[in-house]
């Protein structure tokens, strides 16, 4: 095979690997905060965060299907590794930008529940002069 074939083939497998690692690593420590985030509803919390990684699964390997193709053919061992690196580089990056975006959709649902917990403010019971009771 050509060195282009096995620079396709050993990108695919890096990034698919990658892509499944992150997104067990997010769906099995992301459902603490997304039942924090729903009140404790861990059936609601489960599906959220079985839709979040399968739409992770989506983006990113729609992204490494997008990404295959290389316009310059590498013609030896250097010009493989250096394709790679520079592929599974942009894959690395854009699975580090979603991560990011999970945390913040994490973070920000986590603070609307826990704004919703919040017991209301009572006002202050009005102040009794005693001097003027005497």
């Amino acid at each position: 095979m050509t060195h282009i074939v096995w620079t396709y083939l050993t990108y695919l497998a890096i990034s698919v690997a990658l892509t499944v690692w992150v997104a067990k690593t997010l769906h099995r420590n992301g459902r603490i905060f997304l039942v924090d985030a729903f009140g404790g509803n861990e059936a609601l919390a489960d599906s959220v965060n079985h839709l979040l990684v399968v739409g992770f699964y989506l983006i990113n390997v729609g992204y490494v299907a997008l990404a295959l193709k290389e316009d310059r053919t590498p013609q030896n061992l250097q010009g493989v590794l250096e394709t790679l690196s520079g592929k599974v580089g942009v894959v690395l990056l854009v699975l580090g930008a979603m991560h990011f975006f999970n945390l913040l959709v994490f973070s920000r649902m986590r603070k609307k529940a826990l704004r919703q917990m919040i017991p209301p403010v009572l006002p202050a019971p009005p102040l009794v002069n005693m001097a003027a009771r005497v």
